[in-house]
């Protein structure tokens, strides 16, 4: 059965946050785009959706500092109600007995909370932040362009792999070697040269180990830190749902026409390469161009023919590193969530976990196929900035938990995800406690939960793992730059360059990409 509405210039398989900038920015460029997604929402992983009668979550993921801004102004997204908050981001890192510690990128509205711990860190964190600072510009060149072409090395790629390694040079000779030294080392070895305090290393550590299967100790995990730090503005007002209402906005303004509860069974191939995809219905849609942002194992393994790809790219996608590791609970709470610690305070974001050896413990059962007693508990209070995500005086509480294993030997049922959530509300109370006496309800997501409800294989957030050989080519030499050995047929999605989490770069990298073919 054909499609009754034509064929188009680019079909995007899945309307996630990637997915939506790469229809806008094809479509800006004049071409007729559609969107095709399994679910009845947009978003993906930034879908702000109804847990419960008057309680809406704002998506997913948490982290919205990473949405990079010259697609935003691409995009024209602020025409659509994408604002940034008018500061960096502000973490409460929560303590049972003691006052915390609020850290925040911008070294000057740190000084204060650290030097009530350690004047000596007070001073380092400036310092730390200055060598940031001083390598953020070659960081975030090579995570905002298209990545050279080690495959099939041409002028173009000499040319690039030149730039980018003058860049590096120009840091001067102390810069460079420390941002060579750094990379591999394990993020508790390069933060206790550093700092002395604890809780300030916990705090900084975590959006390296955060979605991914390492702790503080694994090594690679400095690179995904500096990337992070390198990389993060200030939040998106309303968190991960605002980018995609913005998007869809955009996406409608450009013509890009989104069909959702339509899912795609496989792309259909020709002798010249993509043709178009097959829906589940039976419905076929032409093409010469489908950018999947879907994740590479779905993409290569499940969309396309069985024996379409090579053996030694198939044989690298079964490989990929892609083990869920994050699961999450949605808590619709009766009054605002007050930490002891801080009484009187509102906080949008807070991270808990106090000492290194808290976060190691934390990952260590899932490396047994266990679950952790004491997990990390990442948590975003949306209803902060947007209260009519609750009723009045109420709040939703969104906690991303780590470390529960996808595979998990106990086995996903419905005891177990019970069992894992009565597990993080208890994590919870001990900062903020009488919290669970003021749930009035609560979804638990497993990560196999997550697999099914979002289509991520493996339950994994981003895709894929951060490691520092899959960020550096991602997800394998014959698709790191978004087109893949069929002729037309693209990635878009988290699992390629530049990673996952709520950036929009893969999307819109992907697009430019494209849109240079043909």
């Amino acid at each position: 059965m054909s499609s009754g509405n034509g064929s188009y210039d680019a079909i995007v398989v899945g309307a996630g946050h990637n997915g939506l900038t790469a229809a806008c920015m094809l479509a800006k460029e004049g071409r007729r785009v559609m969107v095709l997604e399994r679910r009845n929402v947009t978003g993906g992983l930034c879908a702000g959706e109804e847990f419960h009668p008057g309680y809406r979550t704002a998506g997913l993921l948490h982290d919205t500092t990473g949405v990079r801004q010259w697609v935003a102004e691409a995009l024209s997204l602020h025409e659509y109600g994408l604002s940034r908050a008018p500061e960096p981001l502000r973490v409460l890192s929560p303590q049972r007995k003691g006052r915390g510690l609020v850290l925040s990128l911008d070294p000057g509205a740190s000084a204060g909370e650290i030097a009530a711990f350690s004047g000596k860190d007070a001073l380092q964190y400036t310092r730390h932040r200055g060598f940031v600072e001083r390598v953020r510009g070659v960081v975030s060149d090579a995570m905002n362009e298209v990545p050279a072409d080690w495959v099939n090395i041409g002028a173009g790629s000499v040319t690039t792999m030149f730039r980018r390694a003058m860049a590096v040079r120009r840091l001067g000779q102390r810069d460079m070697i420390e941002l060579v030294r750094v990379a591999p080392m394990c993020v508790a070895d390069w933060l206790n040269e550093w700092f002395e305090t604890e809780l300030l290393k916990c705090s900084l550590a975590m959006p390296a180990i955060l979605g991914g299967w390492a702790g503080p100790w694994s090594p690679g995990t400095s690179a995904t830190l500096l990337l992070w730090e390198c990389l993060a503005g200030n939040p998106a007002q309303g968190g991960p749902a605002s980018v995609v209402s913005a998007l869809d906005r955009a996406a409608k303004h450009l013509g890009v026409e989104v069909r959702t509860s339509c899912t795609v069974e496989r792309i259909r191939l020709g002798k010249a390469g993509v043709e178009g995809v097959r829906l589940a219905n039976g419905e076929e849609i032409d093409a010469p161009l489908v950018l999947s942002s879907a994740d590479p194992e779905t993409t290569f393994l499940r969309l396309l023919e069985p024996g379409t790809v090579t053996s030694k790219l198939e044989a690298r996608v079964r490989s990929w590193r892609l083990r869920g590791t994050t699961a999450k609970v949605h808590l619709a709470l009766e009054k605002p969530l007050e930490f002891t610690c801080r009484p009187g305070e509102v906080f949008e974001y807070a991270r808990t976990g106090e000492e290194l050896e808290e976060l190691e413990r934390a990952f260590d059962p899932v490396k047994y196929r266990s679950a952790p007693e004491n997990p990390v508990l990442d948590i975003f209070v949306p209803s902060v900035s947007r209260p009519e995500l609750a009723p009045d005086g109420h709040a939703v509480v969104s906690v991303l938990a780590h470390f529960f294993p996808y595979h998990y030997d106990a086995g996903w049922t419905d005891g177990e995800r019970e069992k894992l959530g009565d597990t993080i509300v208890a994590a919870l109370e001990a900062y903020a406690p009488g919290v669970a006496g003021s749930i009035v309800a609560r979804e638990v997501l497993t990560p196999l939960d997550i697999e099914r409800r979002y289509g991520v294989s493996c339950g994994h957030i981003y895709h894929g793992e951060h490691g520092l050989d899959q960020i550096a080519v991602r997800p394998a030499p014959e698709a790191a730059r978004y087109a893949t050995l069929i002729a037309g047929l693209f990635l878009c999605g988290s699992g390629a360059h530049a990673g996952g989490g709520v950036s929009c770069a893969p999307g819109a990298l992907a697009a430019r990409a494209a849109a240079a073919t043909r």
